[in-house]
């Protein structure tokens, strides 16, 4: 009963695609509470439709997605209460400041908050104060994560997707990225997250799967203190990519 409890992101045996088009084939897949999880796999291997599938944006044909519990599919609407988003390409309101994005969307979300919480939020993820009420125009895109994890804090989600979060992002701006992404890691929160980068995901990442013809095709962890070996990761990688 306690695993269940702690796990926060669950595929079972998921089928899903578009139309006519099966993507996911009977994919298994558990992220746990203060757990990294990285997911690696080729072009059209399935990273995307998986995430699409937690937050309900794809509808399984065979097989359930679970977010904290609750069936995406039996309740859209409290399973993505409980998750963030952070996509490759963020939207956020380009002529308003970091804190009236933050105010803006947590009204949208129905979310009680003040004040206090959103410079609590700004605050928890590095985000320069001078910085909180300038436009979003003239912020980088490292800048923009910030302000979008920022959100998912304000809203006390326990579940965090980042679909290709050091996409786009210089050396110094990829590690503060993960620098926060651990300290997410203990608070509780689980961080699913979808990358290309087999060293961010060798050295950050608690657990790494590979996507591969719809499936998960295998999963390397790491232990006893040392991270997951990069060169492990290579090959898998490759042996992921490789089309059937």
């Amino acid at each position: 009963m306690h695993e269940r409890m702690d796990v926060m992101l669950e595929a079972v045996q998921l089928h899903c695609g578009y139309g006519a088009n099966t993507v996911l084939r009977g994919l298994d897949l558990k992220v746990h509470r203060g757990e990294v999880y990285a997911l690696l796999g080729g072009n059209g291997a399935g990273k995307s439709t998986l995430l699409n599938a937690f937050l309900g944006f794809v509808r399984p044909t065979r097989g359930r997605v679970l977010v904290a519990g609750v069936d995406v599919r039996s309740d859209l609407r409290a399973a993505r209460a409980r998750l963030a988003f952070v996509p490759e390409n963020i939207v956020l309101y380009e002529q308003l400041s970091a804190r009236e994005n933050l105010a803006y969307l947590l009204a949208l979300s129905t979310a009680r908050f003040d004040a206090t919480a959103i410079e609590t939020s700004l605050d928890a993820v590095g985000l320069a104060r001078t910085s909180w009420d300038r436009r979003l125009a003239s912020f980088s895109k490292g800048m923009r994560q910030r302000v979008a994890i920022a959100f998912a804090l304000a809203r006390c989600a326990p579940v965090l997707l980042l679909d290709e979060p050091s996409s786009g992002l210089d050396p110094k701006a990829i590690d503060d990225l993960y620098q926060l992404i651990l300290r997410l890691r203990e608070q509780g929160i689980a961080v699913l997250m979808t990358t290309h980068d087999l060293l961010a995901a060798a050295e950050f990442a608690d657990r790494v799967g590979f996507l591969k013809s719809g499936t998960l095709s295998e999963e390397v962890a790491s232990g006893d203190g040392a991270r997951v070996d990069v060169r492990e990761l290579h090959a898998k990688y490759l042996d992921s990519t490789v089309r059937p």
